[in-house]
């Protein structure tokens, strides 16, 4: 069956902009993979262009899209934090905490702490730096029997991928917190608070829903959770995406994927693809821009199920990431 043909049985409405964002606390190793929709239904996708300016980042993707129509935007850091946490911390709903966030009593929500005294649930990121740190000193602080209680639903292991970091811990090449602390307070919280037409997945409704209307869409995506859904090598044992040879060797599996599903690919994406992505540091970036963007239209095009969630919990509070299916989650032993 065609994409096209896909598309027109199901039923989340194609929008005209599809764009992931590979994030980084360092803004040279921040890049934006986009596809365009064409007049036939099928998308073209480009190579991974820097994110740049972060202060009309949304409008350049809305403009991008054209009036009236929809801008559906992945970033591969958590939107939402752990129930435990928001359970002592008095957070019931995380897009209205959000706005709170490095404000009044929560000014120093952002600035994570130096000592594991500073630790509190307004502060609840750690450590500021290495040494002499623990898992066990965030975990005492804020209340918690064990790492896993910091964890969200969607960030335990499947039976593809080892455990997403915790939120709040900011140390190590696999940590996400930093990541988090820029994208929440730099990006998403202030267009928020500017623009009412800006939609958090899956807190402000279903992924059909959310992208039948105008405007602009953001989801939580995780490029190691993608790897698996277009069986990709990289992610498996020895296959790193730091390795450009790894990623080369990924090549055909990815231009087989935009073959099948008619996503066009321009030139340099192509040739970035067959190259892996290049030698540079920003090889590996690049990388998760385009898997992240390729995992976005698999849901767009229908091949994957967005993951709306029907707990109140993740819909509210935890959030989830794009295209997760709960039944491979390894659940908490209680």
């Amino acid at each position: 069956m065609s994409a096209r043909a896909l598309r027109r049985t199901n039923r989340i409405q194609a929008p005209a902009t599809v764009a992931h964002a590979d994030w980084s606390v360092d803004p040279s190793k921040r890049w934006v993979a986009r596809a365009t929709r064409l007049s036939s239904g099928d998308y073209a996708a480009m190579a991974p262009e820097p994110v740049s300016d972060l202060d009309d980042f949304f409008d350049r993707m809305t403009a991008a899209s054209g009036s009236g129509e929809t801008a559906f935007i992945g970033f591969d850091y958590p939107l939402g934090v752990p129930a435990t946490y928001a359970e002592a911390a008095g957070i019931e709903h995380f897009p209205s905490a959000l706005l709170r966030f490095g404000r009044g009593r929560w000014k120093d929500f952002y600035s994570p702490a130096d000592t594991k005294q500073q630790i509190s649930h307004r502060r609840p990121f750690y450590p500021n730096k290495a040494g002499g740190t623990r898992h066990r000193d965030l975990t005492d602080a804020l209340g918690v029997a064990d790492i896993d209680q910091l964890r969200r639903f969607c960030d335990l292991p499947t039976d593809l991928r080892f455990a997403a970091s915790p939120l709040f811990w900011t140390l190590g090449g696999q940590q996400v917190g930093k990541a988090a602390i820029s994208g929440w307070r730099d990006l998403i919280a202030p267009a928020r608070r500017s623009n009412t037409g800006l939609r958090l997945w899956p807190f402000d409704g279903a992924l059909a829903d959310l992208l039948a209307r105008p405007g602009t869409v953001v989801a939580e995506t995780y490029p190691g959770e993608i790897y698996s859904h277009l069986r990709l090598r990289v992610g498996t044992a020895n296959r790193s995406k730091r390795n450009q040879a790894h990623r080369r060797d990924d090549a055909e599996p990815l231009l087989a994927w935009a073959a099948e599903n008619q996503v066009a690919l321009s030139a340099a994406l192509t040739a970035d693809i067959r190259d892996g992505f290049g030698a540079g540091a920003d090889g590996e970036d690049r990388f998760d821009a385009t898997v992240g963007l390729f995992g976005m239209l698999n849901v767009v095009l229908g091949h994957r199920a967005p993951g709306d969630p029907n707990d109140p919990v993740q819909r509210d509070i935890e959030g989830w990431i794009l295209g997760l299916d709960p039944d491979h989650i390894q659940r908490r032993l209680v």
